[in-house]
């Protein structure tokens, strides 16, 4: 099953500079799995040391918060489109 997952540009230097990586998974948390097998070093700038995710990073399903439907477990079909986005801060 695959889904495009829209990579951030501060995350593009372990993904080979491309802005869109494809994954094979059914959740969220699979995609995590497969996207650290193909760009070594991505999860430990996403999650926790726990395996959570970090606070300032959100993502989203077809432009849905996962906080909002099932976290990690958001099961996913094929053709979804999972966005990570760090949040910003600034004044």
């Amino acid at each position: 099953m695959a889904v495009k997952v829209l990579i951030p540009t501060p995350l593009q230097t372990l993904t080979r500079n491309q802005a869109v990586v494809e994954c094979s998974a059914n959740s969220v948390q699979e995609m995590l799995e497969d996207l650290e097998r193909h760009c070594p070093g991505i999860k430990a700038r996403i999650c926790d040391d726990q395996g959570n995710l970090r606070r300032f990073v959100n993502f989203y399903v077809n432009s849905e918060d996962i906080r909002f439907l099932d976290g990690t477990a958001t099961p996913l079909k094929d053709g979804d489109e999972v966005s990570i986005i760090p949040a910003i801060a600034g004044g």
